[in-house]
């Protein structure tokens, strides 16, 4: 044992190998990754699966690929060929190029983000974005923070921390990441009290759950799943009349935030943000999502409690920050002129289905030997809107052999490629597809192809 020991290489001997002395990486960090390299090396001896070190270079080697694979990471291009508009693993809503330009101007140089410039002292970067939300929407007040969860936090723990929260047992989401309404009620200091069934809550159920000790009736917007069959749930308005009867402050969590009525597109019975505001004391939706802005949690109502939640200590933890609200204000003066061609989100939602198709059209011109045919597709909102309900689109479906494997190529690619596979055959939705991808798109499938033929 002790003579495998005597074979695994010395630090300085390491770092001395010329795939390591060449990296453009500082000799600390270096160091360290050799030392870790070689602990693993020592561990390995010891539990018998090396009889001896690899050599110097061997070792040097790995250690290069390993930094290589760590400092080199981070976001990589996508273009989403995958039919769903908001793709939450794929960034949820590219932004508007004012907006691009905005984050640009405010990351580039200094900013007024808390100083206020009249009077010569320290501001709020609430004054920033929090008066263009609050009369955008036609709100008493407004609050903006880091995403929807932490608006969720926010106001559980400012209404109703140590008080019971009435909410139906068909409205316990989980969302991705395993972010679960119950565990966030729980971190926030408020007490769940379920009511209803699964399938069934009716307006009874709410008002016999009502105690002294009721803080706040909560509404949750199912956002990824949808109740079909026998059920029955309590509408807005109504439940609105039964909180303003007892006095007891209605919240409405909308998850993703449906700026106004997407029937003329093909997805109807939503709940948009105006129908909302209109019969609740709070709710909360993210930025990101529908309204097509930066990751944000947008809080809208009554004056006093979202007054009381700008002053909670919470709120510095989970605040925006400057970048957000550079893209959202920007996102507001786009969608208050109503340029929605302008913000990527919108446009794809609304666009005729033609316009699609002459995309696809385009893509198949480009495939020009391949066997690509245009067909008719559904698209999706995605990012938690719509659950059941798809629209028009159209798509380049490729019938190859190995699917799957030609996918991964892509996948891997660069930039990488995400589609869609049915019934072993690749189909590339081009709702989500912008013009200008469309030659690199190309170009992607047809080294995919070629890789696997």
């Amino acid at each position: 044992m002790n003579d495998a020991y005597r074979t695994i290489p010395k630090v300085d001997v390491l770092l001395n190998e010329p795939v390591l002395a060449g990296l453009p990486y500082s000799q600390e960090l270096i160091k360290r990754a050799v030392q870790k390299a070689l602990v693993g090396i020592r561990e390995e001896i010891a539990s018998g699966v090396l009889q001896k070190s690899p050599d110097a270079a061997r070792v040097a080697a790995g250690v290069a690929k390993e930094i290589g694979k760590v400092m080199e990471s981070g976001l990589k291009s996508v273009i989403n060929a995958s039919g769903v508009v908001v793709y939450t693993n794929l960034g949820r809503a590219p932004l508007s190029e004012e907006a691009v330009d905005a984050v640009v101007m405010a990351a580039r140089g200094y900013s007024d983000l808390e100083y206020d410039l009249e009077e010569g002292g320290r501001g709020s970067r609430q004054n920033h974005i929090r008066p263009i939300t609050r009369y955008f929407f036609g709100a008493e007040d407004a609050l903006v923070v880091n995403n929807n969860a932490a608006a969720v936090l926010l106001i559980l723990n400012t209404i109703a921390k140590g008080k019971e929260v009435i909410v139906s047992r068909g409205e316990l989401v989980e969302i991705g990441g395993s972010f679960r309404v119950p565990e966030v009620m729980a971190m926030s200091g408020a007490v769940m009290k379920e009511v209803g069934a699964t399938n069934k809550t009716n307006l009874s159920d709410y008002r016999s759950a009502i105690t002294d000790n009721t803080g706040l009736i909560l509404k949750v917007h199912r956002s990824n799943f949808a109740i079909v069959g026998f059920t029955e749930e309590v509408e807005i308005r109504e439940l609105s009349g039964l909180a303003r009867e007892y006095g007891i402050p209605m919240y409405v969590d909308m998850g993703s935030g449906v700026p106004f009525d997407l029937a003329p597109y093909g997805i109807p019975d939503e709940w948009t943000i105006p129908s909302c505001l209109e019969y609740a004391d709070v709710l909360s939706f993210s930025g990101d999502k529908v309204l097509g802005g930066p990751q944000a949690g947008i809080i809208l109502g009554k004056a006093e409690p979202v007054g009381e939640m700008a002053k909670n200590p919470l709120h510095r933890a989970v605040r925006i920050d400057k970048l957000a609200i550079a893209s959202l204000s920007t996102t507001f003066r786009l969608m208050s002129k109503q340029e929605f061609e302008k913000i990527p989100v919108l446009r794809m939602i609304i666009e005729p289905p033609d316009y699609v198709r002459s995309r696809a059209e385009k893509l198949v011109s480009l495939l020009a030997g391949r066997t690509a045919e245009v067909v008719p597709t559904r698209a999706v909102v995605g990012g938690g809107s719509a659950p059941t309900k798809s629209f028009p689109s159209y798509g380049v479906l490729i019938a190859v052999p190995k699917a799957t494997t030609v996918h991964a190529r892509l996948r891997k690619g660069q930039p990488a490629v995400v589609a869609r596979i049915e019934e072993d055959r690749l189909i590339f939705d081009m709702k989500a597809v912008d013009p200008s991808s469309i030659p690199l798109l190309a170009e992607c499938i047809t080294r995919a192809l070629d890789d696997v033929s």
